[in-house]
């Protein structure tokens, strides 16, 4: 691990008041000490952008206006003293430019997902970070809990054998009904296709259960058909959503997005079917993997424990018995972003153990998308990712 123990300098694009991803990634990045955030340009609001500054102890002079503004203004700083990446926590409409923008300007970048609104889009930024050997994140939170790392491993070790079968849902309610005409903010932009993009519920969770899938499994979907429906009438992008899957190497799988499952709070699963046995996790009791060898009783790891992989102790901060859940997943991820980081800025090779969603993972969840929603809108169903 890195011995520069000096704050990353961190610039914020977004989250600004009323934002609630934004608060997520400053409270994440802050939460062990390895990030400062000096900068920002908080809202398209040059008003608001300065009022969340100070709410967040930023200096007025590096509270900017534009982003555009921030990354001219960061750059001509001299080197230790300006920011050293850029966390986009905007809607989904900005990513692409302000991604490109930072990557032009020789800056790391952590991003919200879905990574861009185009595959067009995201090819582009794989392309820019690596002519400019930046280090580029995406934040699918869910791959920053301890135990999505122990079942990862447990799948590499061999524990459940050759995967047959994969299903992962991803159930809210709270667009059950149509919040965006309520005054909900998030609700408003995540129902705009200009601001979401082409998607809604997909876009907004399907991207995190796709991600998570192939995170955990190490396979990659090789075609899909999906059954995609927007069933609140009025609303202009899909809110819920069904997706047959076919994976590289003969495994099966089922993908439910869904913002109108009533009464639905933030319930991410995830069950992994092998010859040789089995692995459920649920979002809601992050803490808990349940592992049911074949012919044998089923075996719970808790989070914790020493009996873990060190791929899942690394990232605990707690004894076992104390609860880790939400913010501390997204703060492993800042965190192993900040070791690449800090890698390439002292000139050595990163901790092999801090790994991340990358651009390449964020470009292949918006084919992932792009290919859901022209199956759901196709005759052709079956369509190769």
């Amino acid at each position: 691990m890195s011995t520069t123990f000096r704050p990353l300098k961190l610039g914020m694009v977004g989250g600004g008041r009323g934002a609630f991803i934004g608060a997520v990634h400053r409270m994440a990045a802050r939460l062990d000490g390895k990030y400062e955030i000096v900068a920002g340009c908080f809202s398209s609001d040059p008003e608001v952008s300065r009022e969340s500054a100070r709410d967040i102890g930023i200096a007025d002079e590096r509270a900017y206006s534009s982003w555009q503004e921030m990354l001219d203004g960061e750059a001509g700083r001299p080197d230790g003293d300006r920011i050293d990446a850029v966390s986009i926590v905007t809607p989904n409409h900005m990513h692409y430019p302000v991604a490109r923008g930072a990557i032009e300007a020789g800056f790391h970048v952590i991003c919200d997902k879905p990574l861009v609104h185009t595959s067009a889009e995201a090819d582009e930024l794989v392309k820019l970070v690596d002519e400019r050997g930046v280090v580029f994140g995406v934040t699918h939170n869910y791959t920053g809990y301890p135990m999505v790392r122990q079942a990862r491993q447990l799948v590499q070790d061999g524990a459940v054998g050759t995967i047959r079968k994969i299903i992962v849902e991803y159930n809210q309610g709270w667009l059950a009904r149509r919040a965006e005409l309520e005054g909900n903010k998030q609700a408003a932009w995540r129902s705009d296709p200009k601001l979401s993009g082409p998607a809604g519920a997909m876009g907004d969770i399907g991207s995190h259960a796709e991600n998570l899938v192939e995170s955990i499994t190490g396979l990659e979907i090789e075609s899909l058909c999906a059954d995609v429906s927007t069933l609140v009438p009025g609303r202009a992008l899909d809110d819920d959503a069904n997706v047959l899957l076919r994976f590289a190497g003969g495994a099966r799988g089922v993908l439910i997005a869904s913002q109108i499952s009533t009464g639905a709070e933030n319930d991410l699963r995830i069950r992994i079917f092998g010859d040789a046995g089995a692995l459920t996790w649920h979002q809601e009791e992050p803490n808990s993997l349940y592992y049911t060898p074949i012919d044998k009783p089923q075996q719970v790891y808790r989070r914790g424990n020493p009996y873990l992989h060190s791929v899942a102790t690394r990232i605990e901060r707690i004894p076992f018995g104390h609860p880790e859940g939400f913010i501390e997943a997204f703060a492993n991820l800042y965190g192993d972003i900040g070791e690449h980081i800090r890698a390439a800025k002292e000139g050595r090779k990163a901790d092999a153990a801090a790994e991340f969603p990358t651009v390449r993972d964020g470009a292949r969840g918006v084919r992932f998308i792009e290919t859901v929603l022209k199956s759901g809108s196709s005759s052709e169903k079956w369509i190769p990712l």
